[in-house]
């Protein structure tokens, strides 16, 4: 049987500031995807006829709805593969919500539609009504729950594995354009391109070596890769969880440090002390209701994210990336006495002095 793909869907490359430094590029590639650690991402299903494609019906000139809507078994596989994920100890959390207000994570099972996913935070880019995740096969069939922790890995910030410019591989570019030209795929051959040929930035990759046996790796058919020799024949992954794989996420996403965060206390700021790559967490008890300010000083790129604690669990109210601009993030928000709200800042990279400090007013 052909194998099937995940499709990511083409999105425009980021418009930084002209004339940034190579040190900021990398950073920004490396880190733009990815969640602050600590985040507990709440995912929905689509369910009932109100929420569907309109497809065309071929030769008729008609129209049908075909439903988001996925079966009971379906959904178990996709809560049993959050659960495989978050049981490695990473610093992200599951959890499954009711109310598709409340949810990062937006699943749909519309079939024919092939499986994919959001990359990491472009999921909050997308419409509430919209899916940020697709399954558009049986889940349960032998050898497919892989898909389910595939499109998992993409929604932490994974892209895929054979499109690192570690992996050396040397394609057969029709080849592969014909494979997937045909069926299940039926794929442009920009399409083709966009998700198996294209070469990933060294920035961007999921490690530091290529892992043929990655989840976030395809299975290939004999005669598609020319180059490593001992994959002519094919490459199988198994469709688990590598060792790189954890190793890789657990860097991303090391455990929450389970002690307190420090208060930030209106108009006095909070110096950052962090290198690339490190995240600060400071607690908010606002004084008063009312309309507060937060932002970042310095010379630096940073993500600041704002959370609401609601029965002991952080809740995404907003976040402000100023990576690869000329000013620092701010983010406006009522924030409500007497309840508590967290903010986590996330560091691409600083210059000049390399001091930063965050403040709330």
């Amino acid at each position: 049987m052909t194998a099937r793909y995940c499709s990511l869907a083409q999105t425009p490359a980021p418009a930084f500031a002209p004339g940034l430094a190579a040190e900021r590029l990398s950073a920004l590639a490396g880190g733009r995807r990815r969640w602050v650690n600590g985040t507990v991402l709440h995912y929905w299903f689509f369910d009932g006829d109100t929420d569907a494609s309109v497809i065309p019906v071929p030769g008729r000139g008609m129209t049908r709805r075909v439903s988001w809507a996925g079966a009971e078994e379906q959904r178990d596989v996709v809560r049993s593969c959050f659960r495989e994920w978050q049981d490695l100890g990473i610093g992200i959390a599951f959890a499954e919500v009711d109310d598709r207000s409340e949810a990062e994570l937006r699943i749909g099972f519309q079939a024919g539609d092939g499986s994919w996913s959001t990359v990491g935070r472009d999921a909050l880019l997308a419409g509430r009504q919209e899916r940020t995740m697709n399954f558009g096969w049986d889940l349960t069939a032998p050898g497919e729950r892989g898909t389910a922790l595939h499109q998992i890995g993409h929604a932490l910030g994974m892209l895929h594995e054979h499109q690192s410019p570690f992996a050396g591989i040397h394609w057969d570019d029709e080849a592969v354009h014909a494979e997937l030209a045909g069926p299940p795929h039926h794929w442009s051959r920009e399409r083709t391109h966009y998700n198996i040929l294209r070469k990933l930035g060294p920035d961007e990759t999921n490690g530091s070596f290529w892992d043929p046996q990655s989840i976030m790796e395809f299975p290939f058919a004999p005669g598609l890769i020319l180059e490593p020799e001992q994959y002519r024949g094919g490459l199988n992954p198994p469709g688990t969880l590598s060792a790189a794989d954890k190793e890789s996420v657990l860097r991303w996403y090391p455990p929450a440090h389970p002690q307190g965060s420090p208060a930030l206390v209106p108009f006095r700021s909070a110096p950052l002390g962090l290198g690339p790559g490190e995240q600060a967490d400071f607690a908010i008890d606002p004084p008063e209701t009312r309309t507060y300010t937060l932002g970042t000083f310095g010379d630096c790129d940073a993500v600041v994210v704002l959370f609401e604690e609601r029965d002991g669990e952080p809740r995404y109210l907003a976040g402000r990336d100023d990576g690869g601009t000329e000013h620092n993030a701010t983010i406006g928000a009522r924030l409500v006495k007497g309840r508590r709200y967290v903010v986590r800042i996330r560091l691409y990279s600083a210059w000049g002095s390399g001091e930063a400090a965050v403040m709330c007013w």
